[in-house]
């Protein structure tokens, strides 16, 4: 394993692109996400739909989650941002009940493809029956061949405060879950109440109850617990030092800390738009605070930079042992990612379409509802 990097002294610049090259030159090890054109060791070539494609390594598959709407209702939640183009958001699709069969379609088309199962979208945990038949389906999947390298739950823990959150928990270890990355964006019970805003009803709004499931999914899976950095949030080095201690003492072994999504042009002035514009805290800015206030940062160590296809992130390691993970992405490099002809995210969609991109009906690879889906 590479040596660890301390930060001290910091990195003297405010500016992100020098900040980046900063940290390259201090970080023991680079991940590169993105691969090179011409690096065919790391794309994978797959005939579907009719056509071929190159798939690039790593690649994730989302099965999107709209079941019901969340039982949280963010402000800053990117699910209700609405692009110029106006095709019918993900979020409000709605499953049938020819939904799995379609969904093994498209499983089927991509046999023998790399893969990781990363499930979000919506709530996986609001509907547990749900859920539990998609873990059933991608364990099927993967007996027939679907070849898959780690498996992540993102969640914000309401499922598994409610009276099948042990059985939940059972099957996701039964899927040999990689980890769940678990969203909570303040360590304070009422302020992060106000940032998520739980429907009325739901346990896992109070702090206690959340910490207790919290404890219990520790016991079970690696928890990487994701705060988004905003106004009226996490914004200030003692916020960062407060929430990494709450964190590490009810047992997540990662903390998250990220930056709300940059947007492009491509996206409406709506009410999700303009608070991710007023509420951003820059995370750049941020971990340049933190890295100048020694009652925050005394004993962090660097681990790896990781360079996306339109993110980047900081791995550092406390002194205590938690890992904390410090993170930006840019909507218009993954625009522009998705618009090159390569494919760099798989996502189904409840109306049946194989997306590569965010959007339901545009970049459609596959749509299990024709007649003759093309498997390649």
């Amino acid at each position: 394993m590479d040596a660890p990097v301390s930060f001290h002294p910091p990195v003297p610049t405010s500016d992100e692109a020098a900040l980046l090259d900063a940290l390259r030159a201090r970080a023991p090890r680079i991940v590169h996400r993105a691969p090179d054109a011409d690096d065919d060791t790391r794309w994978h070539p797959l005939r579907i739909g009719g056509r071929d494609w190159r798939l690039a390594r790593p690649i994730t598959f989302t099965p999107y989650a709209s079941t019901r709407p969340c039982s949280a209702r963010c402000a800053f939640c990117s699910e209700n941002l609405r692009t110029e183009r106006g095709s019918v958001p993900a979020a409000r699709l709605r499953p049938d009940a020819g939904y799995f069969a379609e969904l093994g379609r498209a499983l089927a088309a991509l046999r023998g493809v790399p893969l990781s199962w990363s499930l979000s979208g919506l709530e996986n945990t609001d509907d547990p029956a749900w859920l539990l038949r998609l873990l059933d389906t991608l364990r099927a999947a993967e007996r027939d061949g679907v070849a898959i390298e780690e498996r992540v739950l993102y969640s914000n823990g309401a499922g598994f405060a409610h009276a099948q959150g042990a059985v939940l928990r059972d099957a996701l270890l039964q899927f040999r879950l990689s980890w769940i990355e678990l969203s909570r964006h303040h360590h304070d019970g009422a302020t992060n109440q106000a940032l998520m805003r739980f429907r009325a009803g739901e346990p896992i709004a109070g702090q206690a109850v959340f910490e207790r499931v919290l404890a219990g999914l520790a016991d079970t899976f690696p928890v990487r617990l994701v705060c988004l950095l905003q106004r009226g949030g996490v914004r200030t080095p003692q916020d960062v030092a407060a929430y990494l201690g709450w964190a590490r003492a009810h047992g997540a072994g990662t903390v998250i800390l990220r930056e709300f999504s940059e947007l492009d042009v491509g996206y409406r002035d709506n009410a999700t738009a303009r608070y991710l514009g007023a509420a951003r805290v820059p995370m750049a800015a941020l971990l340049q605070a933190c890295l100048a206030d020694p009652a925050t940062s005394t004993g962090w160590e660097i681990e790896s930079l990781t360079e996306g296809y339109y993110f980047w992130n900081l791995r550092l390691r406390t002194r205590g042992g938690l890992q904390v993970v410090f993170e930006r992405s840019d909507y218009a490099a993954m625009h522009r990612r998705h618009a090159s002809g390569d494919v760099y995210k798989l996502v189904y969609f409840a109306n049946g379409q194989l997306c590569a991109g965010w959007e339901p009906g545009h970049d459609v690879l596959l749509d299990t509802r024709a007649a003759e889906p093309a498997h390649g």
